[in-house]
C-alpha cells in the first residue's frame, strides 16, 4: 500500500494514496479525499489508531522564539485553565468582562509554545491584544486586519481578516485563541472554525449565547463550555462592586399620540391577518413577509416609528441632564441604539460621541483622553459595547438598546475593572407603558441576566 500523504489546500485537507477516513469525502478534481481543515487532529488520530503509514505534509508553522512570560493567575483563572487542559485543550471560558480572560489565553500561551493566533471581533481589541501580547511575551507580534498583513508566531486578526485570509493562514498555527468567540458561529465566520487545522483552541466570552440559536455550534468548532463564572460570585472582591437601577419615564402628550397611533397601525395588520408575536423567530418571519406585502411593509415601518419615539423620547434628555448632574466627577459612558441619538446627545451635551463613523485615529484619541481624565463622559452608540478598556469608567447611563441580555451584560462590562474606591453603577433610562419596557425585562433575563437580581425600579416624576 501506498503511504498516505497529508496537505493543506485552501481550507482544507487532501488524503492522497487511496485510504479515506471518517472525515474526508472522494474528490475526483484532485484524486484524493477531502477533509475540513478543523478534523487534522481527528485525521491524525484515526490514522495512528489504525496503524496506517502517512507523511504529514499540512503545517507550514511561522519560526516561533521560546514563548515565555511571568503571569500570576487568581484562583478562579487557574480553574478555567485546568477545566481547559482537561477537556484536551479545547473549549470555551465565560467570564464576566474585566475577570481577566486574557491571563487564562496567556498561560495557556506560554504552555503550549505553539504557534497561536488570536481573533478579535474589533480593532480596538486587535490593538489591545497586540500590545499585551508583546508586553507579556516581549515578541513582534503579527497582525492581520486594518489594512496590516503581517505572520509571526503570535498573531492577532479580526474576524473579517481571519475569514478573508482562511485559505493562507488555516495550516499555520497550532492554537487559536478566539475572543468574543459568540461571534464565530454567524453564518461567515463559522468558516473559520471550520479553515482552519488548529488542534487547540480556546473561546473566550462573557455571553456565549446568542439570540439566533447558533452558539449550538461552538462545540463543534471550539469545544464545550468547560468553566463558567458568573458577576456576582467576583463583585466585590475581583471585580467593582455594583449596582442597578431602572428608572422610567413619561412621554410627552405628543409623543403618547404619535405612538399610539404608529403602534396601532402594527397592531391591526397582525389582527386582521391572525399573526402573533411571540418570539424573535416570528419577528423575523414577518420581516420576510415584509419584503413582499405592501401591507406588512408599512406596518413594519409604523411599528419601527413607535419604537424610534419610545427610544428618543425627549423625557429621557431631561433625566439625562439631571443624571450628568448628580454624577459630576464622575467617569461616565452613554449607551444607545442608534447614532442619531449620540449625535443628538454630543450637540446637546457638548460631549464626545463615538460611532461606527467615527475615524480610527479620532476614535482612539477620545479614548485616550477619557482614560487621563481630560474627557469625562463619552455618547457611543453599540460600537463601544465591545473592546474598550477603561478601568476607571463608573457610571453607565442606557439611553436605548436592544432586548438582547448580551448587550445589557456587554455594557454593564464596561463598569467593573476594579479600581480602589470604586463602586459601579448602571442606570437604565425607560420609557414607560412602551415596547421599550418589555425589552428591558427581556435583556435582563437568565442566563445572561444572573447576575442584575436586586436593582431598583424607580419611577420619575
Amino acid at each position: 500500500m501506498d503511504t498516505i500523504v497529508l496537505s493543506y489546500n485552501d481550507g482544507s485537507i487532501l488524503i492522497h494514496g487511496g485510504v479515506g477516513t471518517p472525515y474526508g469525502r472522494w474528490d475526483p478534481r484532485v484524486n484524493a479525499f477531502r477533509a475540513m481543515a478543523f478534523h487534522y487532529r481527528d485525521i491524525l488520530e484515526y490514522l495512528r489508531r489504525s496503524r496506517l503509514d502517512f507523511r504529514d505534509a499540512v503545517l507550514d508553522l511561522p519560526p516561533c522564539p521560546g514563548l515565555s512570560c511571568r503571569v500570576r493567575l487568581r484562583p478562579y483563572q487557574r480553574e478555567g485553565l485546568e477545566a481547559w487542559i482537561k477537556a484536551g485543550r479545547r473549549g470555551v471560558i465565560v467570564l464576566p468582562t474585566g475577570a481577566g480572560k486574557t491571563f487564562i489565553a496567556f498561560e495557556a500561551i506560554r504552555l503550549l509554545k505553539m504557534p497561536t493566533l488570536v481573533i478579535v471581533p474589533t480593532l480596538d481589541l486587535l490593538e489591545q491584544w497586540r500590545s499585551r501580547l508583546a508586553e507579556v511575551f516581549n515578541v513582534e507580534v503579527g497582525v492581520y486586519g486594518g489594512g496590516e498583513e503581517t505572520l509571526r508566531c503570535l498573531t492577532v486578526a479580526t474576524y473579517d481578516s481571519a475569514y478573508m485570509k482562511g485559505g493562507f493562514l488555516g495550516n499555520r498555527f497550532m492554537f487559536i485563541v478566539f475572543d468574543e468567540v459568540h461571534h464565530l458561529p454567524a453564518p461567515s465566520y463559522s468558516q473559520i472554525g471550520e479553515m482552519y487545522v488548529a488542534p487547540y483552541r480556546m473561546g473566550l466570552t462573557a455571553t456565549p449565547e446568542r439570540e439566533d440559536g447558533m452558539h449550538r455550534e461552538l462545540p463543534r468548532l471550539v469545544g464545550d463550555i468547560v468553566y463558567r463564572v458568573g458577576v456576582d460570585a467576583l463583585a466585590g472582591r475581583h471585580l467593582a462592586p455594583y449596582g442597578h437601577e431602572k428608572v422610567l419615564v413619561e412621554l410627552t402628550p405628543e409623543e403618547r399620540r404619535l405612538y399610539d397611533e404608529y403602534l396601532e397601525i402594527f397592531k391591526d395588520y397582525l389582527r386582521r391577518r391572525g399573526l402573533a408575536i411571540r418570539s424573535i423567530g416570528d419577528f423575523q418571519r414577518f420581516i420576510m413577509r415584509s419584503g413582499g406585502d405592501k401591507e406588512a411593509r408599512e406596518a413594519l415601518l409604523a411599528r419601527n416609528r413607535a419604537v424610534k419615539i419610545a427610544l428618543n423620547s425627549e423625557a429621557k434628555m431631561s433625566l439625562l441632564e439631571s443624571l450628568l448632574e448628580r454624577y459630576k466627577g464622575e467617569k461616565i459612558l452613554i449607551f444607545t441604539l442608534h447614532n442619531q441619538l449620540v449625535y443628538r446627545i454630543s450637540r446637546r451635551f457638548l460631549i464626545p460621541a463615538i460611532t461606527y463613523q467615527t475615524a480610527k485615529d479620532e476614535r482612539r484619541e477620545i479614548l485616550e483622553k477619557f482614560r487621563r481624565g481630560e474627557y469625562r463622559i463619552i455618547a457611543t452608540s453599540q460600537v463601544l459595547d465591545e473592546g474598550i478598556d477603561v478601568p476607571d469608567a463608573s457610571i453607565g447611563l442606557i439611553i436605548s438598546g436592544t432586548g438582547s441580555p448580551r448587550e445589557y451584560i456587554q455594557r454593564l462590562g464596561r463598569l467593573l475593572r476594579k479600581v480602589k474606591g470604586k463602586e459601579a453603577r448602571l442606570i437604565e433610562i425607560v420609557a414607560k407603558g412602551t415596547v421599550e419596557s418589555r425589552m428591558s425585562l427581556r435583556r435582563r433575563k437568565e442566563p445572561l441576566g444572573e447576575a442584575l437580581e436586586g436593582g431598583s425600579e424607580v419611577a420619575s416624576e
